[in-house]
């Protein structure tokens, strides 16, 4: 962590933010230091790859030609070290104290192109870079005509800001197949994310091989399928096939292991305990407190928590794995020395989130537990499973990561490391109590969550746009940067069914995470940085890999004067002109232009909106009952 410190001190920003802007060179995550030179590259019909001995840079050339020759139609060949070759991947004989181990030096001349690094990685990402700067066919999986193959001349230093930079995806609420979890780090790392935390295990599915409890996918990983608003769905008859999700083998998992290293992609497992545990008990009733635990099966998005009064919840079925019960501890055991064994990364995460605790208070078991240690809350009981847990995962060889709430009922062992979700503030205090922390608050860095108006966007309990995405930084004033790794963005799934879905969630707010998480703060600007957003689209619809346009729709706000209400638009984007009509018509740049705060007409029935740049709509269209405005209005 200590070469990410010394980076961050170097005192170079103004100079490089001027060289990074106006360039008319669109790249996100934006790098440290870019200087356009004069000329062009021309990518000839015959290139050669100059490259090094090491299987990890073997495995990366093979990436960048098989992208090359796919879409360009110059044959590529791969060369030893060549003073004529085309591109040059080159690790440095002597360190670039700048760069550390995954920044990169890129030079693009009129004769060839060079990447520099002290590390295999820092090469891989400035590979990703120069993808990036070839025209957006490159993103194609077919030769394309009459598209002239060049690059600007230009120079590239550049080195990330943290170490930690992630992508959370849940696997465990809807299944989602191992060629969908490759297509999701194919994806991120596009965009110099480094680390893929998978959810592994819920209430509505365990979606991981454990050899010592084969029920856990026999009866676990398989529900009913269910259509509609997760958590509102009606309660399965006895008489429905059991036959939605699915689960990955220990090959599969080895085999995304091997994928994402190829890539410099640590997978981090995450299995969700104590609460958040529905899929075990049904497979395993005697790890619960419950004896009507029995008759439970695997959730399908029917409801099993009261949020009513807040956090804790209140459970309606008892989800939560039995702290007294020392068969748990054994169970966990088990299960935590074959998820070592698959993944190599340094840490496991351990949940710890959201558990609810009435039906522990009533329980014989947990009331002899509490008098026999000591403890007078449910909290308390709580860390008392955590603190047994962390030993289990250390005994492992690996480094506990829990949710926030792991640090309520005192005395976690600052060897646990926390991931922060539902503030900034949180991760503060887990660092100044000597926690390694990773930001992911959920009011920046949610992905799930709606990113524009409820009118239009598929309904969720709280939105997240895009510019606020933008406004995350993962290093609060005042905190010990050693202790912050970083951050990430979380894609929960209760309500996305498909892959689609999952990509139009995640992008384009990733690209704001992973400039928070790479760049520097002061080369970071939000219209330079939608205008780069812009591109990626481009190259997003030759791909075609979905996206979200929800930053074009307009925020809409609603208040009264006197009785009447009162509608005031604003807009993420600059240089937008909104239209609207009150008469079920459907506006265009020929009906009244938004200028000022808008009165709603008594008897009319609904607003419709739309948004344009210049002559041509941009934003999608929008309908929004005069029902609802009246709602919004209560508020």
């Amino acid at each position: 962590m200590k070469k990410y410190i010394l980076i961050a001190l170097i005192s170079c920003y103004t100079a490089v933010f001027a060289q990074v802007k106006n360039t008319g060179i669109s790249l996100i995550p934006i790098p440290v230091e870019l200087i356009k030179n004069t000329g062009t590259f021309i990518l000839p019909k015959n290139v050669t790859i100059s490259v090094g001995p090491s299987p990890e840079l073997v495995q990366m050339t093979n990436l960048l030609k098989e992208r090359i020759s796919a879409t360009t139609g110059s044959s590529v060949l791969i060369i030893p070290r060549s003073s004529s070759a085309t591109i040059h991947l080159q690790l440095n004989r002597k360190t670039d104290s700048i760069l550390g181990d995954e920044g990169y030096r890129l030079e693009v001349t009129t004769r060839n192109i060079t990447i520099k690094a002290n590390q295999p990685a820092g090469l891989f990402y400035g590979v990703q870079t120069l993808l990036q700067l070839f025209p957006k066919e490159i993103e194609g999986d077919v030769e394309a005509g009459h598209v002239k193959w060049e690059i600007p001349c230009l120079e590239i230093v550049d080195y990330p800001r943290f170490e930690w930079r992630g992508l959370m995806f849940d696997v465990a609420r809807h299944f989602f197949t191992k060629d969908d979890v490759k297509s999701y780090i194919d994806n991120m790392v596009r965009y110099k994310y480094n680390l893929l935390h998978l959810h592994l295990a819920d209430d509505e599915g365990w979606r991981i091989e454990i050899k010592s409890f084969p029920r856990l996918t026999e009866v676990g990983a398989w529900s009913v399928k269910k259509v509609g608003y997760f958590g509102k769905f009606s309660p399965p008859a006895a008489n429905e096939v059991r036959d939605y999700g699915g689960f990955f083998t220990q090959e599969d998992i080895k085999e995304l292991v091997e994928y994402a290293k190829v890539r410099f992609v640590n997978i981090l497992p995450e299995i969700d305990v104590p609460g958040h545990s529905l899929a075990a008990i049904a497979s395993y009733p005697e790890l619960s407190c419950t004896p009507e635990a029995i008759n439970y099966k695997v959730r399908s998005g029917e409801p099993i928590m009261d949020w009513s009064r807040g956090a804790p919840p209140i459970g309606l079925v008892d989800n939560a794995l039995c702290p007294a019960n020392e068969k748990v501890y054994e169970f966990i055991d088990k299960v935590v020395t074959e998820v070592a064994a698959l993944f190599p990364f340094g840490y496991i995460h351990m949940g710890g989130d959201e558990a609810a605790h009435n039906f522990w208070i009533k329980n014989p078991q947990i009331k002899a537990l509490m008098q026999k240690e000591g403890l007078k809350t449910m909290e308390e009981v709580q860390n008392y499973f955590t603190k047994r847990v962390q030993l289990i995962v250390a005994s492992k060889g690996k480094k506990f990561i829990g949710w926030d709430e792991i640090m309520e009922g005192g005395g976690l062992p600052v060897e646990a490391a926390v991931m922060s979700w539902r503030s900034i503030d949180n991760g503060v205090k887990a660092a100044q109590l000597g926690h390694e922390v990773v930001m992911v608050p959920m009011d920046f860095a949610y992905i799930d969550l709606m990113q524009g108006d409820v009118s239009i966007e598929p309904r969720n309990y709280a939105s997240v746009r895009l510019s606020k995405s933008y406004q995350f930084d993962p290093l609060p004033a005042g905190v010990n940067p050693a202790l912050i790794k970083g951050g990430q963005a979380n894609l929960w799934t209760e309500n996305i069914f498909n892959m689609r879905h999952a990509e139009y969630m995640t992008w384009p707010r990733a690209f704001a995470v992973s400039e928070a998480l790479w760049s520097q703060p002061k080369n970071r600007n939000w219209n330079d940085f939608f205008g780069r957003v812009e591109k990626q689209f481009e190259r997003f619809d030759v791909a075609e890999i979905k996206y979200a346009l929800s930053a074009y729709d307009p925020i809409i706000n609603v208040g009264r004067k006197d009785t009447q209400l009162v509608v005031s638009l604003t807009s993420e984007v600059e240089g937008l002109d909104l239209y609207y009509s009150f008469d079920n018509s459907f506006p265009d740049r020929f009906y009244p232009k938004y200028t000022a705060p808008l009165i709603v007409p008594k008897d009319a029935g609904s607003l419709k909106l739309i948004s344009y740049r210049g002559k041509n709509p941009i934003g999608r269209q929008m309908t929004i009952l005069v029902t609802d405005l009246q709602s919004r209005a209560k508020k």
